[in-house]
């Protein structure tokens, strides 16, 4: 970069800044209310992927029990949009990602969902946000990303049309939609989404006076390379900083590293002042062993930080965009057991699902950071160094571990070939010690392939080696 470039640069940065400040300032009394009530009132995600989670009625009294101020469903739910009219909860909806496409062919298909998803709760149910799809920049739906603004400009029509101008549209991406994010001064965009995506979803954006909105998990960033990164400076604590050296920003956290790169990233595409919120941000409780720092204790400090700094007022913003509020939703309020992938995917909540809290945590930020309970101390803030294995979990059911043993049978002819009679570990016959050969040999040799050590619930890893002198399970070393 030439020095006249890094000079031009470095002084629309500072007035992005600034000139966005002075943007906030301008708004009209009742605008800036919302922003600063959406921004200072903290919400939750609430998913419903799980089978031993409670109804929608006890699930939203749980929401207000913990004084959260705007809830988010992944879906437009009628029972649950019902039931929140009863509340003084903002309320976000989803559109999911297999309606994107029809929503955008033609005006008549999303005025029908917004005849149904919208006016028969609003304006008593508080929709403030609607959300049309989630991460679909982050998966491969096909040509879904090229109908993605097309939709959410047709359900902004039909809400303008019926009078409702209080409902902003957008869209969750996640970091991945990034190209470059470190420092944040080199945050940009992928290049092949650029053009068909980000520039006309950031003009729709701006016009329609919306939010950017972003999945934003610092623990995955951190969790990827945790020796290298402070966990203090992942979880809002300790005295680490880090300078941008291009321009001279100061980081005392990750968050405000990876929110910085794409205001970065959108401002290099012309939109220097575009609103950002945050769709999903939390920490898991726990995880699969080689997921390091995935606990309860890391968790509550996470979440506890974040409140802390996001209803601080006057607002705190970021070090590139200081001053200005960022409506935050923490993921997520229970832990989701039919979620696929690794453990964490199934371990972000704050309640069981009794309503009891996994961990103590304060939604209006007033409660002291030294008012809480002691947590547990972790043992898992460092790689785990060892061999693992997969095996059945305590209790699970022999019907279905035994279609589990069938399936990773058939998979390949090594992956139980010790099972067979007269083999090394065909005894003891029963149908647990046939599956824990099975499972771990099947985790061993296809986990490379994203095979993960759940199998529906029936299975978890362990440190514990389930063989013996005779009979040698296969493991993982991590």
């Amino acid at each position: 970069m030439s020095l006249l470039a890094f000079f031009l640069f470095t002084l629309l940065v500072f007035s992005s800044s600034c000139c966005s400040a002075a943007r906030f300032q301008g708004h009209t009394y009742i605008q800036r209310k919302t922003m600063l009530d959406l921004a200072s009132k903290i919400g939750i995600n609430y998913g419903r992927q799980g089978n031993n989670l409670p109804s929608p009625y006890q699930s939203i009294n749980f929401i207000k029990s913990i004084k959260a101020g705007h809830v988010k469903l992944y879906d437009a739910d009628p029972e649950s949009l019902t039931l929140l009219s009863q509340t003084n909860l903002y309320v976000t909806i989803t559109v999911p990602n297999h309606q994107i496409t029809s929503l955008s062919s033609n005006q008549t298909t999303a005025d029908e969902w917004v005849r149904t998803n919208i006016l028969p709760y609003y304006p008593q149910t508080q929709i403030r946000f609607v959300l049309v799809g989630n991460e679909i920049l982050s998966y491969n739906y096909g040509n879904v990303s090229a109908n993605l603004v097309p939709a959410m400009r047709k359900i902004v029509n039909s809400l303008r049309l019926h009078g409702i101008h209080n409902i902003k549209v957008g869209t969750p991406l996640a970091m991945d939609s990034l190209r470059s994010s470190f420092p944040p001064s080199n945050g940009t965009f992928r290049e092949e989404i650029t053009g068909p995506v980000m520039l006309p979803l950031l003009k729709f954006l701006n016009g329609t006076n919306s939010y950017f909105f972003l999945n934003v998990h610092p623990y995955f960033r951190w969790s990827k390379n945790p020796m290298n990164t402070s966990l203090d400076f992942a979880l809002f604590q300790g005295n680490s900083t880090y300078t941008d050296p291009q321009t001279g920003l100061v980081y005392r956290n990750l968050l405000d590293q990876m929110l910085d790169s794409v205001l970065f990233a959108m401002t290099k595409l012309g939109y220097p002042h575009m609103r950002l919120a945050i769709s999903e941000t939390g920490w898991p409780n726990f995880g699969d062993i080689d997921e390091t720092g995935a606990n309860i204790l890391n968790a509550a400090t996470y979440n506890r930080n974040l409140i802390k700094k996001m209803t601080a007022s006057p607002p705190i913003g970021t070090p590139s965009r200081p001053g200005l509020p960022i409506p935050t939703f923490i993921f997520s309020l229970f832990n989701e057991n039919q979620k696929s992938g690794s453990g964490t995917q199934r371990h972000w909540g704050i309640l069981q699902p009794d309503g009891s809290p996994i961990y103590d945590i304060d939604f209006t930020g007033q409660k002291p950071l030294t008012g809480f309970n002691p947590l547990p101390k972790p043992t898992n803030n460092v790689p785990y160094k060892g061999q693992v294995w997969c095996v059945p979990v305590e209790g699970a059911n022999e019907t279905e571990l035994e279609e589990t043993l069938r399936m990773a049978c058939a998979q390949s002819n090594t992956t139980c070939a010790a099972l067979a009679p007269g083999r090394e570990c065909y005894e003891p016959v029963s149908i647990y010690w046939h599956a824990s050969y099975a499972l771990s040999s099947y985790w061993a040799q296809f986990r490379n392939q994203s095979i993960q050590c759940y199998f529906n619930g029936l299975a978890h890893e362990t440190t514990t080696n389930p063989g013996n002198d005779r009979c040698k399970f296969p493991s993982v070393t991590l």
